[in-house]
């Protein structure tokens, strides 16, 4: 565990007893399920700490104290779960379409004794209609889709003046410049454009501001924006 601690202090999380113990406990459980469903195909332990857990938590800085925050496209629970985990202020949303992965996220919350975090079973598409839109202080995806398209999915769900933390590769900025019209139409605007490195990890996070409404056509139905996104 030593080089999750280490990874932990260098995104401002101090390693406690507790929080180290729960990041054993959701390895043990993704490795356990993913030998029944395609969870992750990163298994080795220094891997699942860096590219899962430290990666994952690297936004925290940029998350407001009891924030709301939904983390669309989920998966295995990233990077939903670990920013829990190490900030148990946060409400968090963790949506995914697939409902077997939710069923393994829940186990994964029981076993942990998460309080304050719930699972939907929605696409983003639909969710961006429902109850659920524009009642986040921040919504944040991981590698889920093209920063255009995920735009589309997201920032629906960010109220006015939140934030939409997209998590990229170190092709962020190049994405950034692509996504630009798609965030002005969607109501929003790109305040900055963070690289973040740890080890062998290296990624941007693109951030941007909800300054406005988002116009009520988006999301588009399902499969529209993949196939046709806004440029």
């Amino acid at each position: 565990m030593e080089e999750l601690k280490k990874g932990l202090i260098a995104f401002g999380i101090q390693p406690t007893v507790e929080i180290c113990e729960r990041f054993s406990a959701y390895e043990q459980l993704l490795l356990q399920w993913n030998e029944k469903m395609n969870l992750t195909a990163i298994t080795e332990h220094s891997q699942i700490v860096n590219k899962h857990f430290v990666d994952s938590i690297s936004c925290q800085a940029l998350l407001p104290e009891g924030c709301r925050i939904a983390d669309v496209g989920t998966g295995a629970g990233f990077p939903g779960l670990p920013l829990k985990i190490v900030r148990p202020d946060l409400q968090v949303t963790l949506l995914d379409a697939l409902a077997k992965r939710l069923t393994f996220l829940e186990a994964v919350m029981d076993t942990l004794n998460l309080t304050g975090v719930e699972t939907v079973h929605m696409r983003a598409e639909d969710a961006g209609h429902s109850e659920l839109r524009e009642q986040y202080d921040a919504v944040c995806a991981r590698a889920v889709a093209s920063l255009p398209v995920l735009c589309e999915y997201c920032m629906p769900l960010v109220k006015k003046g939140g934030v939409f933390l997209a998590m990229k590769g170190t092709e962020g900025a190049a994405e950034a410049q692509l996504a630009e019209k798609a965030v002005k139409i969607l109501g929003g605007e790109i305040m900055e454009i963070r690289d973040v490195s740890w080890q062998d990890m290296s990624h941007t996070v693109v951030v941007v501001q909800k300054t406005g409404q988002t116009p009520t056509k988006y999301p588009r139905k399902a499969g529209k924006p993949q196939k046709s996104p806004i440029s």
